[in-house]
């Protein structure tokens, strides 16, 4: 400030001496007036300057000066910088934040106080059926429309959740969808949702659990006690002692084929997976099988009836397929698994044909086609369930537990292969199971 009033004297000296030097007093006297208008008339212009300048704010257009509107200029534009830095910074931890609520697993929607989408994830978008971009401040109730969700926001008890049906859910695989709104702000909601489709299943595959293991144990157990107490309290000949007893020994041994299963899934769940230390012959192991189905299907066919037309692939063939890695045991019982239920669902005089084969990648196919009644298509996705039928009395008569395709299921899950399964009501079923070059040579 000293200086711009040395400044504006200065200039006032100047037009003074130069009209005293022109006109004496009353030019001096004129000349100091016009010194100190113009003077006043270039420093206005200055002022204007920074003035047009903070009105557009662009740091690149700032004014280069000195005096005090330089250095005015100077403090705004270092205040500029500062308030950018704050607003990139802001915006950068934005973006982070946007960038993690899309990378959650679960859907996120932002809602302002009147229900609008203010923002949402890809997940959210998905699971709704919205457009992130397109439907920004469109009200969430006309968006989703379940009845459920109406009644849950109309209600405003946001202590709990509320499941709907997912967008995609079919007859055959059912989608079920968590929500849940939580109040924030001046009346905003976050609305959350997650897939539970898995934890339903698990939940109902839980009771499920239970309650067939109950029913296997319950009514071979049923049916022993009340042999027992026949055995105590009637005079029987020894025919019908016989008798008894042998129904006796039927029922246990299903009781206990239902528990060895049960220690075979709990042994195959909680044991690593086997190492490509031991390998055994692709032809030794169809060998086996071989052998188990014929005496398979020579138990299961009446005397004098057509039996069943059993194709395995040639000794030669099998020979050239190399080895194997895994527990060989564990091998033969689920490929031995998936042939037996093929003769028992298959009836008499129809045919199982049994193939390997090797892929260009180093993989290789082992399937089980027959030619039995076929399977529905809604049953396919279940059929490794634990206990899950699809004719419970077919299966009491061919005696099996309900636990052979999951006990398959997970002795192909510990060696690496998958299992797929293809079927047609009256046109038979296809067992296929791929396994992965690493365990093959």
């Amino acid at each position: 400030m000293f200086w711009r009033f040395v400044f504006f004297l200065t200039w006032q000296l100047a037009g003074g001496g130069l009209g005293w030097w022109r006109a004496g007093p009353w030019g001096a006297a004129l000349g100091a007036a016009v010194a100190a208008w113009a003077w006043f008339v270039w420093d206005l212009s200055r002022g204007a300057r920074v003035l047009l300048w903070l009105r557009t704010g662009e740091l690149a257009k700032a004014p280069n000066m000195r005096g005090m509107w330089g250095e005015a200029a100077d403090r705004a534009r270092r205040l500029l910088r500062q308030s950018d830095a704050r607003e990139q910074d802001s915006l950068s931890r934005l973006h982070e934040i946007l960038a993690a609520l899309q990378a959650t697993p679960n859907g996120v929607v932002l809602l302002d106080s009147e229900g609008h989408i203010e923002w949402c994830n890809q997940i959210a978008a998905s699971q709704f059926g919205i457009d992130a971009q397109r439907d920004v401040m469109q009200s969430i109730g006309n968006l989703v429309r379940d009845p459920d969700f109406s009644a849950y926001y109309a209600a405003h008890d946001f202590s709990h959740d509320v499941v709907l049906q997912g967008r995609d859910s079919k007859p055959s695989r059912p989608v079920r969808i968590s929500v849940h709104l939580h109040p924030y702000g001046d009346g905003r909601k976050l609305l959350l949702s997650r897939d539970v489709t898995a934890l339903e299943q698990a939940d109902a595959m839980r009771r499920d659990f239970v309650a067939n293991v109950s029913h296997e144990i319950r009514t071979p157990l049923t049916v022993l006690i009340g042999f027992v107490e026949t055995l105590q309290t009637l005079q029987l000949s020894p025919q019908e002692r016989n008798r008894y007893l042998g129904m006796m020994a039927q029922q246990a041994s299903r009781m206990q084929s239902v528990v060895q299963d049960l220690l075979t899934l709990s042994r195959l769940e909680g044991s690593p997976p086997p190492g490509i230390s031991e390998w055994t012959p692709v032809q030794a192991l169809l060998h086996r099988c071989e052998e188990e189905a014929r005496a398979l299907s020579s138990l299961l066919t009446p005397n004098q009836a057509r039996p069943h037309v059993l194709g395995f692939p040639a000794p030669e063939q099998l020979r050239a397929m190399g080895d194997i890695a895994g527990v060989p045991a564990e091998l033969q019982s689920a490929l031995s698994n998936i042939i037996n239920n093929a003769i028992r669902y298959t009836p008499v005089g129809g045919s199982i044909t049994v193939t390997w084969e090797r892929s260009s990648d180093g993989s290789a196919v082992f399937s089980v086609r027959d030619t039995g009644p076929g399977i529905a298509a809604e049953h396919i996705p279940r059929l490794t369930e634990r206990f899950y039928r699809v004719d419970r009395s077919r299966s009491r008569e061919t005696g099996g537990t309900g636990l052979g395709l999951a006990i398959v299921k997970h002795v192909l899950q510990r060696h690496g292969a998958s299992l797929n399964i293809a079927s047609e009501v009256g046109k038979g079923s296809t067992f296929s199971v791929s396994f992965p070059a690493n365990r093959l040579r």
